[in-house]
């Protein structure tokens, strides 16, 4: 199972928002854009002092941070970029998740206006986490990347993503609502758009050519393929959202019948499960995420069954 190119740096938050929050500071994309956002080129000086602060003492800390996970991962992950918009940069959000409509017809939605301090503009921040699995079906030359739920496609996200939904502000439909609310039209787009590729375990498959290449990966496979690999799980534990945020880590040792459990919803129910192996720390003991892998069942990707983790 190869390893994922992604440092350790934030293992050492115990509270797992705050590691996700430090994760999504730095963490790669899966896009490439002149549009892109990188938000660790915007962190203060203070940054890690401020998360390790809030990661000692959470009482202390931001709301968004301690309060119950939001159940769908694109909603936590949109509450913890506010998290770091307002708590880590200290930057005003002017609106977040606004609808555009004409005529009653929603042509879409903003997920962020925020005014940049360095210049005081204002910019338009289009984000998403996602997770994507290679693969090329028989008689295809180029692999396609289907999420879990293989609805979702990679190219078809990244084409959305920068030719609709960061161009919403330059419609007519929008500049009027900006306008009604007493706010400027933003002077640029921005997209973010971290998460992992998983790479098939039994085929060579090569990265799409528009992902940068330091992206976070992974591997998958498929169910019945893991049942002939004879202590293949060892040291596994299943992954549950919002912790698909990487890396996990956690006190107690791997529990074989949790990882046989959730192998289990993969054979009866066909939905896919995420899978981090975990090695044991000599530092604290802990044991801390190496690697992660899909399991997928033979149905996929033809299947469409919602991955309900």
């Amino acid at each position: 199972m190869s390893q994922r190119p992604e440092t350790t740096a934030h293992l050492q938050y115990r509270v797992p928002a705050v590691r996700h929050l430090a994760w999504m500071c730095h963490t790669p994309q899966l896009i490439s854009s002149p549009t892109g956002f990188i938000p660790e080129k915007h962190l203060p000086e203070d940054a890690e002092q401020r998360l390790q602060a809030w990661d000692n003492n959470p009482g202390t800390g931001p709301a968004a941070l301690t309060e119950q996970p939001a159940r769908r991962l694109g909603q936590y992950f949109e509450r913890l970029y506010q998290c770091f918009m307002e708590d880590l940069l200290g930057w005003q959000i002017l609106l977040k998740n606004q609808p555009v409509r004409h005529n009653g017809i929603t042509l879409g939605e903003l997920d962020f206006l925020v005014v940049n301090p360095a210049n005081d503009t204002v910019e338009h921040h289009e984000i998403a986490v996602k997770f994507y699995l290679g693969h090329r079906g028989a008689g295809q030359e180029t692999p396609l990347w289907f999420g879990p739920n293989s609805k979702d496609r990679l190219d078809i996200k990244t084409r959305r993503l920068i030719d609709h939904q960061s161009r919403m502000t330059q419609r007519p439909e929008t500049r009027e609502l900006l306008a009604s609310l007493g706010i400027e039209v933003p002077v640029r787009p921005r997209v973010f758009m971290p998460g992992y590729l998983f790479y098939p375990l039994a085929e060579t498959l090569l990265a799409p050519a528009d992902v940068p290449p330091d992206h976070l990966r992974g591997n998958w496979l498929y169910i019945e393929d893991l049942d002939g690999m004879t202590n293949s799980t060892e040291r596994w534990v299943p992954l549950t959202k919002p912790h698909w945020l990487g890396p996990w880590r956690q006190r107690q040792a791997p529990d074989a019948r949790q990882t046989e459990q959730a192998l289990e919803v993969v054979r009866s129910a066909g939905i896919p499960r995420l899978f981090a192996r975990l090695e044991r720390s000599q530092i604290d003991g802990y044991w801390q995420e190496t690697s992660r892998v899909f399991v997928v069942p033979g149905s996929w990707p033809a299947s469409s069954s919602q991955n309900r983790s």
